[in-house]
């Protein structure tokens, strides 16, 4: 199921670093931050993940709680998150289901090669509905 601006989310649950289960109900009350992103330790997502960090105090002093979302492993995730000494934590979409419910899933050509996009940053409030869907104080990188 698609989600759609201004309308409750749909159920999801998925594994995250630091032993988290995240859910469209586990952060209540919170304002949630996904921020989706193709692959661990690529030029154009580790600036990402940098930017984040380096914001996050600020993200955090808004009441928002921040989650990189990509389709790597658990493993791969903790070794990134320990790199870059991320102060928040990774959320391991392996089967892309979050991917897909989110809409970050994109067919490109690149170098004339067929693949995919996942970048994308998500805004979500409380009752837990879809609300901006790109964030104007980060750069975008270039692409993974």
């Amino acid at each position: 199921m698609a989600i759609v601006v201004n309308k409750p989310l749909p159920e999801f649950e998925a594994n995250a670093t630091g032993g988290l289960k995240v859910s469209n109900t586990s952060h209540n009350g919170k304002i949630m931050i996904l921020y989706f992103y193709p692959k661990d330790n690529t030029p154009g997502c580790t600036t990402e993940a940098m930017q984040f960090r380096d914001k996050y105090k600020d993200f955090a002093k808004a009441g928002a709680t921040v989650f990189g979302v990509s389709r790597d492993n658990m493993k791969s995730h903790d070794d990134f998150k320990a790199k870059l000494e991320l102060p928040f934590e990774l959320i391991a979409d392996t089967e892309e289901k979050m991917c897909h419910m989110f809409g970050v899933v994109k067919n490109k050509i690149m170098y004339g090669k067929k693949s995919q996009r996942h970048r994308a940053q998500h805004l979500l409030d409380w009752p837990r509905r879809l609300g901006q869907r790109r964030m104007a104080w980060l750069e975008s990188p270039r692409p993974c």
